[in-house]
């Protein structure tokens, strides 16, 4: 669903240019299984904006984007999440294994090249955001950003790495996720841990907001008068603004990711920042204002073709 034109976007917030590099933009699964807590109804009552870009009503599925941001701040380069990967051994996740994209070119045409990023980010350390990380040198996974500081939660770290047996035994994949992804990260010598609050710079700063992983967390952006918040997965789709109670059904601990999403809504609402989700389709940030108790939706992002 993504054209050629939408696949690399840009804005300025204040002194920081984002860009945005869609890798793919289709519909994902069933809204009853990616979100068991959301009722039908509020599909179907908000069907003329949620389709085409959120939801595909013919068959019920939700639409996602898979995508990473480009932040260029203070003179650096900063990547938030980094996709799926190419060429993975990703048993029981179609969408991802065995993955053939193009997003090493998507970089390059954002005038992205991997010796010249200085940070990357991982708001989490799931399939669909630390697949870029690496690259296959020989057979060998070695960092894709040979000169970039990897920021990487603690908590994930500890809770998918080998000392807590790969995630507690959830699943095979998550082994084979950090074993390929993250691992050689801390072999290079690139990966810094960091948990709570962690500055990369005056405009950028990194946040705890745990529940859909142990680590998962976002980055807030406050430049000049321009706010914004790049929240990962805390939302998968706008449905989670009417319904902050609704997670996805990869959030580990349920509870405190409604708790999480509820409070970065709040802020966000509150501090007027741009609330910018991992997988959010067609413009793929949009305002945020607090409704009655709850939230709804303010205007979209504009961005324009880099």
């Amino acid at each position: 669903m993504t054209n050629e034109n939408e696949s690399v976007q840009s804005i300025v917030l204040g002194d920081v240019e984002v860009i945005r590099v869609v890798e793919w933009h289709k519909p994902f699964a069933p809204t009853s299984g990616m979100f068991p807590g959301a009722t039908a109804d509020v599909w179907k009552d908000n069907e003329h904006w949620l389709a085409p870009d959120h939801w595909e009503p013919d068959s019920d599925w939700a639409v996602i984007a898979l995508q990473t941001w480009v932040l260029r701040s203070g003179g650096r380069t900063v990547l938030v999440d980094t996709g799926a990967g190419n060429g993975r051994e990703r048993p029981g996740m179609p969408p991802f294994h065995h993955c053939q994209d193009d997003f090493l070119g998507l970089l390059a045409r954002a005038d992205v090249r991997p010796q010249d990023v200085d940070v990357v980010v991982n708001t989490h350390l799931h399939v669909d955001h630390v697949g870029w990380n690496t690259v296959d040198a020989d057979g060998q996974w070695v960092p894709t950003f040979p000169h970039a500081q990897y920021l990487i939660p603690a908590a994930d770290d500890f809770h998918y790495g080998p000392d807590n047996a790969y995630g507690n035994g959830l699943q095979e994949v998550d082994r084979l996720i950090y074993e390929d992804s993250v691992a050689p990260i801390h072999q290079a010598g690139q990966a810094v841990l960091w948990d709570g609050l962690h500055r990369i710079d005056e405009h950028l700063t990194l946040e705890s907001a745990p529940g859909h992983t142990p680590g998962s967390s976002v980055l807030r952006l406050a430049s000049g008068s321009d706010r914004a918040v790049f929240v990962g997965d805390l939302l998968h789709s706008p449905v989670q603004i009417l319904q902050p109670c609704c997670n996805s059904n990869a959030c580990l601990a349920p509870e405190q990711a409604v708790a999480s999403r509820r409070r970065i809504l709040g802020r966000a609402a509150d501090e007027r920042e741009l609330l910018v989700p991992a997988h959010f389709g067609g413009a793929g940030a949009v305002e945020v204002r607090r409704e009655g108790g709850g939230f709804t939706l303010g205007p979209w992002a504009t961005a324009g073709p880099k």
